[in-house]
């Protein structure tokens, strides 16, 4: 057993006072005392009580040791980090000022960013788009975002209004939002993005045919910051989310979503192209429009879109 683990304890001390004073000692030898090495059996059985400094010295002298070597270890570890880290920086460009590197595969991309997030100090701003996320990423965030919020991390997260009916989502958002993060939501939101420190920021390529397979990790300061004040202007619109409670905001966040079913329909997209921009199924899309023509009285999309616009129902706050 590790002596440096175990603590005196009182029964321990009124031993040990007892049995130094040369006092009639009753019962076992409290297994502290002859951990730490303050009492000895003698070899016809009885005790026999040592100076704390005799007893205990050896063992100072070992952990001491082992500090040492664990310091020496850190220094090696923050050597090897810093050779490597000149090499990291090297790889960008000849000028190291590109700093936007390309991870190709799910696989990759993913560890890639589960390290990151692991490495998180201080902050992990993500946004979120597409609606609900399946039930095993939900899993796998869930473990990353709880141990970066147990570390004392600020977690702010940006999803679309469509994740309320979620259930497997706002399973999620009611863990998140218990141990300390936030959530709040918004019509659309303009891309994946994911923000740790203010230091790295992970988007997906937006020329990628196939975009879960392709990302671009971003650390030139500039570009980071820019990315994170585009993230702040998108949370200050946000609505909050709170999965515990009957929000007082859900009637307005149906007429914000409706309403932006609305624009993107004036605007000339399809059902299906506005379902995929809002993260929503394309039932959703048509029930909204179809509840704007019977409200309006409208024959055609043509004519519901110039009834919309002499209506001001767009601009309605």
């Amino acid at each position: 057993m590790d002596r440096g683990a175990v603590e005196l304890c009182e029964e321990g001390l009124r031993f040990y006072g007892e049995l130094l004073k040369g006092g009639s000692v009753t019962g076992e030898c409290p297994l502290c005392l002859l951990e730490f090495g303050l009492v000895k059996r003698l070899p016809e059985g009885g005790l026999t009580a040592l100076a704390p400094h005799a007893a205990l010295w050896g063992r100072m002298e070992q952990l001491e040791e082992v500090i040492q070597n664990r310091r020496r270890a850190l220094d090696k570890l923050h050597r090897t980090v810093s050779r490597a880290d000149r090499v990291y920086r090297e790889s960008y460009s000849p000028t190291g000022s590109a700093m936007v590197r390309v991870v190709t595969g799910a696989e990759a991309i993913s560890a890639t960013l589960s390290a990151t997030v692991s490495a998180c100090q201080s902050e992990l701003l993500t946004a979120q788009p597409g609606g609900g996320r399946p039930p095993e990423l939900l899993e796998k965030a869930l473990y990353d975002d709880l141990s970066a919020l147990g570390r004392g991390v600020r977690q702010r997260t940006v999803y679309q209004h469509t994740i309320r009916s979620h259930a497997p989502t706002l399973a999620y958002a009611e863990k998140i939002v218990e141990a300390g993060g936030e959530i709040r939501t918004v019509d659309e939101v303009f891309d994946r993005l994911i923000i740790c420190d203010r230091q790295t920021a992970f988007v997906p390529d937006p020329a990628a045919a196939n975009r879960r397979d392709l990302a671009l990790v971003i650390e030139h300061p500039g570009v980071v910051r820019y990315l994170a004040g585009m993230f702040e202007h998108i949370w200050q619109r946000a609505v909050p989310l709170q999965p515990n409670h009957s929000s007082a905001a859900s009637s307005a966040v149906t007429d914000e979503v409706r309403r932006a079913v609305l624009r993107h329909m004036i605007n000339g997209y399809t059902d299906s192209a506005i379902a995929a921009r809002l993260g929503m199924s394309l039932r959703s899309v048509t029930n909204h429009v179809r509840w704007a023509a019977d409200f309006f009285g409208s024959r055609s999309r043509a004519q519901l879109a110039y009834l919309l616009a002499r209506s001001g129902f767009l601009e309605e706050d």
